[in-house]
């Protein structure tokens, strides 16, 4: 379809541009989880297009340019919301400098600019393919890593036993929750249940050892 390795001038691009991005200079950690995390999503895209029968290709350069607005500094949360609309328009001209067909890199924009919330700024089809973007970028989000994210963020380290036990709780809920939410494809779908299912085994061992702290 295409007569250059297109993933390999992305992965290219993608690391130029962290490489040489001003705000991650003195940020190298949050760099390398980013970066990290494009290809996590990248390889959970091509799973998904591989299993579902579609351009394994193009899923990859999407997921992999997805995120790539983080090179710039967001100075509130609304710019952070847009942070997928701002990726689009990073990733457009250089898919058209390396000869993606206009039809996908219309394709490819799309899903990246409404990964974030499902709003782009541009006129756009919500194909399986552009919706896909969002669903591995949410099957990473939701994975093992995010499990030590979570509890550093929220500083569990810091809590008593009782904001543990609230802590487990109510994320308990809220993953159980997440199980109603669509996906594009079955694969995806069986993907998301899978990675909740282990969180939601991982904080209820958790929750155990926390009223195990305890006489009863």
């Amino acid at each position: 379809m295409r007569d250059k390795n297109c993933v390999k001038l992305t992965e290219e691009f993608l690391k130029r541009k962290f490489d040489e991005s001003e705000y991650f200079s003195d940020k190298a950690a949050e760099k390398d989880y980013r970066f990290e995390h494009s290809i996590r999503v990248a390889n959970i895209g091509k799973e998904i297009a591989e299993k579902e029968g579609m351009d394994s290709e193009a899923m990859v350069i999407a997921c992999l340019l997805h995120d790539i607005s983080y090179i710039n500094k967001f100075e509130n949360r609304e710019e952070a919301r847009n942070h997928g609309r701002y990726s689009a328009r990073i990733a457009r001209p250089f898919l058209e400098e390396i000869g993606i067909e206009p039809e996908k890199i219309e394709e490819i924009c799309y899903g990246i600019a409404i990964h974030v919330d499902d709003e782009a700024d541009f006129p756009g089809e919500r194909t399986i393919f552009s919706q896909t973007v969002g669903d591995a970028d949410n099957i990473d989000r939701f994975d093992a890593y995010r499990i030590f994210e979570n509890l550093k963020w929220v500083k569990y380290d810091e809590m008593n036993l009782d904001e543990k036990r609230e802590h487990c709780e109510k994320l308990l809920k809220r993953l159980e929750s997440y199980k109603e939410l669509d996906f594009a494809t079955k694969t995806s779908k069986s993907m998301w249940l899978e990675k909740l299912e282990y969180q939601i085994g991982f904080y209820e061992k958790l929750l155990s050892q926390i009223k195990n702290s305890e006489l009863r």
